[in-house]
């Protein structure tokens, strides 16, 4: 699995409006890597021998989120390393994930992944699709999914993209420094073939992962928890 964060531009149907979002390629990761998370955040008054177990800070979202792709063995293509790195578009700086992440942010342009297969394969839990959220990350597109791990993304309003058979970014020559465009129509179904557009002037199709209507629905309110407030409150 690799995984790219470049610029990309989402065209989103939500059931407030249709958005326009801007996504930059993160990560450029091998196949079979998911979101390991490692931390950097600690209060002061701490010491390293209180940092204790991820199970421990696992309610702190500002240190789970910090840890986000920081696996020492994390392979980015962008990098051409392992390690915990990325290259911020278009400075070129070489930054840590969660640093470019949190530029991206300050510059309101949201994040897309590029990735290979098995995206999410392992001992998938909830932060490995919260991470991404809360780093940016809007959209995953990648050769195939663990399963389980598509029902992730979608609960916390990421979209799952698969390229079609015989597509990546390899054959599509896709480098991760494009801007990528896609539109999600407000009559989204499950299944439905989408074209992306870069700004290199390519054109491919993807599919989007969602199996029932219940998974569209799930997605245009932004996730399980939108969908209940919105539902019930």
């Amino acid at each position: 699995m690799y995984f790219i964060f470049s610029t990309c531009k989402l065209y989103r149907y939500n059931v407030n409006h249709v958005g326009c979002c801007h996504w930059t390629l993160l990560l450029f990761v091998s196949h079979g890597t998911r979101a390991h998370v490692f931390t950097s955040h600690f209060e002061s008054s701490l010491t390293p021998r209180e940092f204790n177990s991820y199970g421990a800070r696992r309610g702190n979202d500002a240190v789970m989120t910090r840890g986000t792709f920081a696996s020492i063995k994390l392979l980015n293509r962008f990098i051409g390393k392992p390690g915990p790195k990325t290259l911020h578009i278009p400075s070129g700086q070489t930054l840590d994930v969660f640093e470019a992440a949190d530029r991206y942010h300050r510059d309101g342009v949201p994040l897309i992944i590029l990735a290979g297969k098995d995206y999410g394969s392992g001992n998938s839990r909830d932060w490995v699709a919260k991470g991404p959220y809360l780093l940016g990350v809007r959209a995953v597109i990648a050769e195939s999914f663990e399963k389980l791990h598509v029902k992730q993304l979608v609960g916390v309003g990421i979209v799952p993209l698969q390229f079609l058979p015989g597509d990546s970014a390899d054959s599509l020559e896709l480098s991760g420094k494009e801007r990528f465009s896609v539109t999600l129509p407000e009559s989204l179904s499950p299944r439905q073939q989408l074209t992306v557009k870069t700004s290199q002037g390519k054109s491919f199709l993807v599919t989007a992962l969602f199996d029932t209507e219940m998974d569209v629905i799930f997605f245009q309110h932004g996730g399980h928890l939108r969908y209940v407030a919105r539902t019930f409150l």
